[in-house]
């Protein structure tokens, strides 16, 4: 069988990153196993960089992905963008040996209309253009709010079917929340996903408002994000697909994990995904 690679989207360590530093984090990766990271909201100083490139070559770690958006997410937010630190995430993906760079998701402004959608599109297909002349890759994540539809099409097709050269990360558990068939969508997306996020969907416990004027909102807000195993989602259909479309990296995920210690929530994912079979994919 044709094999991926599972790795560690490192958003769930970002707190590990500020208390023990990118190496020694890095270092906890490698004894849980993985071999493959994706980095996002790890701030991309001079420091860190050099950090994630020595315990790359120390851990036999392969950075696989950086994370850019094209434009702040809203108005006066920090961190890079394409739009004004292009030629310095270009050195950072040359420097780290990395090849794709990941959009984590649209301007909020930029979701309204879908006249403001393709504006974004333009723009991002743009930096596609460009950084695929340095040999970079850009892909566009997905979260529930690309299943929104703008004249019966879904905002994540618009954006499919005004691009050539962007690709698209697709995350299962998001595509299960924005109600669609992860299966279904990564096989729509053959050809053009190369990156997938594992991470699974969880109804929580129900907790009694004091109120009852709040039970519905407790009673509808019960979905959690959940380690691989621990939700309800059918993850080898998942993964089946993703080789057949073209997935080369699979990162395991988790945007919360409720008061856990992500290296355990890690764990729990690891230790399932070798259980499904796929040990030799770490």
């Amino acid at each position: 069988m044709t094999k991926g690679k599972i790795g560690v989207q490192m958003m769930m360590l970002k707190g590990k990153v500020e208390e023990i530093g990118v190496y020694e984090t890095m270092r906890r990766i490698y004894d849980l196993g993985y071999r493959t990271v994706e980095v996002s909201q790890i701030p991309m100083t001079e420091e860190n960089v050099a950090a994630l490139k020595q315990a790359s070559a120390d851990f036999g770690i392969d950075i696989a992905a950086l994370t850019a958006a094209v434009e702040p997410m809203v108005p006066g937010a920090g961190g890079e963008t394409l739009t004004d630190d292009f030629d310095k995430i270009v050195q950072d993906c040359k420097t780290l040996d990395c090849r794709f760079l990941r959009i984590g998701m649209m301007p909020l402004a930029s979701m309204e209309t879908k006249e403001s959608v393709m504006a974004f599109i333009e723009k991002a297909e743009a930096f596609a253009e460009r950084l695929a002349e340095q040999g970079i890759s850009l892909y566009y994540h997905t979260h529930h709010i690309e299943f929104q539809k703008h004249d019966g099409d879904y905002l994540l097709d618009i954006i499919k079917n005004n691009t050539t050269r962007l690709g698209f990360e697709l995350d299962v558990h998001w595509i299960q929340r924005g109600g669609a068939n992860p299966v279904d969508i990564i096989r729509q997306y053959a050809g053009r996903v190369s990156l997938l996020h594992l991470k699974d969907y969880r109804i929580g416990s129900l907790k009694m408002p004091d109120d009852m004027k709040d039970f519905f909102t407790s009673f509808a807000n019960l979905i959690e994000f959940a380690e691989v195993g621990e939700g309800n989602l059918d993850f080898p259909p998942m993964i089946q697909a993703g080789l057949e479309s073209g997935v080369e990296y699979f990162f395991v995920e988790q945007d919360d994990t409720y008061g856990r210690d992500p290296f355990d929530s890690l764990k729990i994912s690891a230790d399932h995904l070798r259980k499904l079979g796929y040990g030799d994919w770490f």
